[in-house]
């Protein structure tokens, strides 16, 4: 794929996504695929997904033993339905979850960034 090509698949993709709030992270578990809910957190996408969550995880366990996810996005008003594939890896990194942090994540992280559990999963989608 030309960089003209991929820019503008991106950009596609981007447009397709940026609307939806909640996507399906599907992760390997000892053989077994598991799937559930993740809060979109990012303002723009250059290839990279975003999702808060808790270093404690179980999904950050099956993660770091299989690093490859999918990442299902839908929105049938618009006929929109997107399937992504990736290798996911967990970060800790104070910036990176300054960046992404917004303020209707308290829900599920009342510290906000000062949660000592709080971290982000980077999918690097590749498909």
């Amino acid at each position: 794929m030309t960089e003209t090509t991929h820019s503008e698949a991106t950009k596609h993709m981007w447009k397709m996504i940026q609307g939806i709030r909640f996507a399906m992270m599907t992760t390997e578990d000892g053989g077994v695929l598991r799937a559930r809910p993740m809060v979109a957190a990012q303002d723009e996408f250059d290839g990279n997904l975003w999702f808060f969550t808790h270093a404690s995880s179980h999904k950050v366990d099956e993660v770091q033993g299989d690093q490859r996810v999918g990442v299902t996005y839908a929105d049938a008003s618009k006929q929109d339905y997107v399937s992504l594939s990736g290798h996911a890896r967990l970060v800790r990194d104070k910036a990176a979850i300054t960046a992404h942090w917004q303020e209707s994540l308290r829900t599920w992280f009342p510290k906000g960034i000062e949660d000592p559990d709080i971290a982000l999963l980077k999918v690097e989608v590749t498909a």
